[in-house]
């Protein structure tokens, strides 16, 4: 068995962008933020599919009230096929909570429930982006991918994931790399 060329980056702060011919139904067409990554795996949260919920119902179910009204029609995302009955709310600014992973200085994952009691009561933090699951790559998987061009990737801009309509931020990701997403082959490599 020819072993696929080694991939040495570290892909966190980056967004995976799915390509066209991705047969998982669970990464068609997605944006995935990268929270994670090192030699043990990776770990992010798609961040362009949103459920059929809103904050505000994702709020009554855990028994917290969403005092804050900006927040109440916002949308719940699928993060991934990992952890579904879970909640995981990528912020900014990061803050001090309870299980809160680190994404540079201005970004976290926080997946404790004292950040929805906070951002239910205070509004704080200001940026949040609340998924059900996440996406997780075992040692190597995600690097395997990669060489299979199952995935684009490059540096992610937080506005977008903040700042656009879920149905525009996979096109504006792709905008990065210059690509318009209409374009893009179905099969790597070929013309």
């Amino acid at each position: 068995m020819i072993k696929p060329p080694e991939i040495n980056v570290n892909l966190t702060n980056h967004f995976l962008i799915a390509m066209p011919a991705m047969v998982d139904p669970n990464f068609s067409r997605t944006l995935t933020f990268i929270c994670e990554h090192s030699d043990q795996g990776a770990l992010g949260v798609i961040v362009n599919r949103p459920l059929d919920m809103s904050l505000d119902t994702l709020f009554e179910r855990v028994d917290l009230k969403l005092e804050s009204e900006r927040f109440q029609d916002m949308p719940v995302y699928f993060g991934g096929p990992v952890q579904t009955d879970r909640g995981f709310v990528l912020h900014r600014p990061a803050g001090s909570w309870n299980s809160t992973l680190a994404i540079g200085e201005t970004l976290a994952l926080t997946s404790s429930r004292d950040i929805l009691e906070a951002f239910g009561h205070e509004g704080e933090p200001q940026q949040v982006l609340v998924t059900l699951g996440y996406a997780g790559w075992s040692a190597g998987q995600l690097e395997h991918e990669l060489a299979q061009n199952a995935w684009l990737t490059v540096p992610a801009e937080h506005a977008i994931m903040f700042d656009l309509p879920p149905e525009e931020r996979l096109p504006a990701a792709m905008q990065l790399l210059g690509i318009d997403f209409a374009n893009l082959s179905e099969v790597a490599g070929h013309a």
